[in-house]
């Protein structure tokens, strides 16, 4: 049906120049736009070595492939270049593009790719049209024409959320930049401002509670307030309202290296993406103490802790969702310490379904379970079944820090058993001492629990607590094995210790991230026991070392924070 409309659509009046054109904001990456150049083509997570041949000539290894080279974000990266050469490059696939494409048929006509297309064309046109003949001009503005009356047939169809931002951005920007389409302005803005009021909630936060997916919605909002702005048209109430809530909540998920926390299938966020659109937005409001979008976050000294603290993302917002309740991550200054594995989707469904796994977070689970089980798939979406239904939060003021209390019930209805986790940062952000509790509270929990007793013939059920380290840390079993030594690249030494009940191991692990053909190899820290009475308490804590140097460079990124 889109590519009916798609072709549909190129019959219509073409656009023959720009009534204003945006300024550039989207930040590309020179290193890939180098690759690209040398005909290394990474994309979703697939290296395809094809010096010499035009883009639209390879076999995509995939449909993940396929989308994001139809996306054209790829222009960021050679735009970040920026000599002949690679405008060359991408002038050839442009209106290589144009020439496969254009009619509306074949792959990359979905509304979301079509909005994120049209963004990158008018962002880029001078680099694009520096040197072009008039001919090959037409064919640019015809085709950018044919996109926006597609988007305006078609955006509707969209899933909301973050594909329905994008095709409305491109159908603004077109709306406001090109000669003859200043009738999709009022349509673009109306429909921008009720998928604010619906989709962004008082914290600031979307449904699918992905803290990358709320960077890319806030990007976009900001780039079509912009555009707006630039025109002499108002921005409207929720869509400046949206943008107002949005920031603070940002700042909550953003570690203290400036990184987002990798939570929900997202990650860390393109090097200086946040940076610049919270910049760019003009809203320096912080949130207060509370939640934000469902994470706790926990600061003090050069240290930050990030906690997921509700129910995760159920329904329609459920694809890419995680069984993550109660996981946290830790960042000294510029180095993460703790982490998640992250989203394993741009490694196949196998690593995408371990990435979605409790035991692929820093938390606890017990052993075969997770605390949100997926269903079986349905289509292309594996919904979260028996997820918990209660996440009970408290944050208060600790004798020497800050303390975050939290539950879960995901563990009732198999074992009768509520994870309970309570975490203690210091003032000085030094040390944090936690505790995970597992505990059967009513008779009927109780009941299940001896069940699930049974079942082991009274053997005690099986738990771990992990604890992901980032790649960069070296980790060391202190001599007698009652401590493990974490060094960081910037000196610093951090020391993990236990109560002593457990059994304490320094196993393999991944760290899961976008733009890489592989994932990385890592350790985590796995304290393994068994819950053998209604109540189960598990004491440990993370400190660092006395008087371990600080290269300059990783100074806390937060005191030089100007956003």
């Amino acid at each position: 049906m889109h590519r009916w409309h798609a072709r549909r659509a190129t019959r219509a009046q073409p656009a023959t120049g720009f009534v204003s054109q945006p300024e550039p904001r989207t930040i590309g990456t020179f290193a890939r736009g180098r690759q690209l150049l040398a005909g290394n083509y990474l994309f979703a997570g697939h290296l395809v070595e094809a010096q010499g041949t035009l883009l639209w000539d390879v076999t995509p290894p995939d449909q993940m492939w396929q989308e994001e080279i139809h996306g054209f974000v790829w222009l960021d990266d050679l735009a970040a270049v920026g000599d002949p050469r690679t405008r060359a490059l991408a002038a050839e696939w442009l209106w290589a593009w144009i020439v496969a494409y254009g009619d509306g048929s074949g792959a990359g006509w979905t509304p979301d790719l079509t909005g994120r297309r049209i963004i990158r064309w008018i962002h880029h046109a001078l680099f694009l049209l520096r040197g072009q003949e008039a001919e090959a001009s037409e064919a640019f503005y015809r085709t950018l024409a044919h996109q926006a009356i597609f988007l305006s047939r078609r955006w509707h169809k969209t899933t909301p959320g973050l594909p329905r931002f994008e095709a409305l951005t491109g159908l603004l920007y077109a709306g406001l930049s090109l000669e003859g389409m200043e009738q999709h302005v009022a349509p673009a803005v109306k429909a921008l401002e009720k998928e604010c009021a619906a989709q962004v909630d008082e914290q600031g936060g979307i449904p699918t509670r992905n803290p990358e997916e709320l960077l890319e919605v806030f990007t976009l909002l900001s780039w079509a307030a912009a555009a707006l702005q630039e025109t002499g048209q108002p921005v409207g109430e929720a869509h400046r309202g949206a943008i107002e809530r949005i920031a603070p909540t940002l700042r909550t998920l953003r570690h203290a290296d400036g990184g987002l926390a990798r939570f929900h299938g997202g990650g860390r966020g393109l090097e200086g993406r946040l940076d610049g659109a919270l910049a760019a937005s003009g809203v320096k409001e912080r949130t207060p103490d509370g939640l934000s979008m469902g994470y706790a976050r926990l600061s003090a000294g050069r240290t930050s802790v990030i906690v997921d603290a509700a129910v995760p993302p159920m329904g329609k917002a459920s694809g890419n969702a995680h069984a993550a309740t109660l996981a946290f991550e830790l960042t000294s200054g510029r180095r993460p310490l703790v982490v998640n594995c992250g989203s394993g989707a741009v490694f196949g469904i196998d690593w995408r379904r371990a990435g979605r796994a409790t035991p692929s977070h820093s938390t606890l689970s017990l052993e075969g379970y997770s605390s949100s089980r997926l269903a079986p798939k349905t289509g292309r979406e594996e919904l979260l079944a028996a997820a918990p239904l209660r996440v009970p939060v408290q944050i208060s003021q600790a004798p020497d820090g800050i303390r975050f209390e939290g539950g879960h019930d995901g563990y009732i209805r198999s074992h009768g058993l509520t994870h309970a986790r309570t975490l203690e940062l210091t003032f000085d952000g030094r040390g944090m001492a936690g505790e995970d509790l597992l505990v059967a509270l009513e008779g009927a929990d109780k009941q299940r629990f001896d069940k699930a007793m049974d079942q082991v013939t009274l053997q005690g059920i099986p738990f771990q607590i992990r604890f992901h380290l980032h790649p960069e840390v070296e980790a060391t079993v202190d001599m007698g094995g009652s401590a493990i030594s974490l060094a960081l690249k910037s000196g610093e030494l951090w020391v993990f210790r236990h109560d002593g009940a457990l059994q304490m191991t320094l196993d393999p692990s991944v760290y899961l991230e976008k733009g890489r053909l592989k994932p990385r190899a890592t350790k985590q820290i796995v304290l393994s026991g068994r819950a053998m009475d209604y109540a189960t308490r598990i004491r440990w804590s993370l400190a660092k070392a006395q008087d371990t140097p600080i290269s300059v460079r990783d100074l806390n990124r937060e005191e030089l924070d100007l956003t």
